[in-house]
């Protein structure tokens, strides 16, 4: 009994560790691929040559990923928080770029997304503070 104990320990801290090297190859990759998008970005502005709003604001999008990816490697915790700030940034990004072709019912949804969000931040932020123990958020 005690060897399928000691063989089951042990192919379960292979599968941890599995699971723990799929992650980091795919956040490199993530990684890479954030990278390899910027430097299109970087590209295409040189080749237009100014930055529009729109550009600025993918930037934005781009940095909070990789902000993201490196808090992961450095707490091994998923900050929550910056998925919403990129999804707040995506909104906003299309709020502000196409709000000339948007009728106001769309305006006034995309506007209650971005509340909702910001709103689920503070919420997050709150609980984070207030019960730090078992929070999944980073700092």
């Amino acid at each position: 009994m005690s060897g399928l104990v000691s063989s089951h320990k042990f192919v379960e801290r292979i599968g941890n560790q599995l699971n723990n090297l799929a992650h980091l190859l795919l956040l490199f990759v993530l990684w890479l691929s954030v990278l390899w998008s910027v430097s299109a970005s970087v590209i295409d502005i040189l080749h237009k040559g100014t930055p529009s709003l729109d550009d600025l604001l993918l930037f934005f999008i781009y940095l909070e990923i990789l902000a993201m990816i490196g808090i992961y490697f450095q707490t091994k915790r998923m900050p929550v928080r910056f998925l919403i700030y990129i999804a707040i940034t995506a909104l906003t990004r299309v709020l502000v770029v196409d709000v000339k072709v948007m009728d106001n019912g769309t305006i006034i949804t995309y506007a209650g997304a971005i509340t909702v969000l910001a709103l689920a931040v503070l919420i997050i932020k709150y609980s984070s503070a207030r019960f730090p123990g078992g929070s999944t958020d980073a700092p």
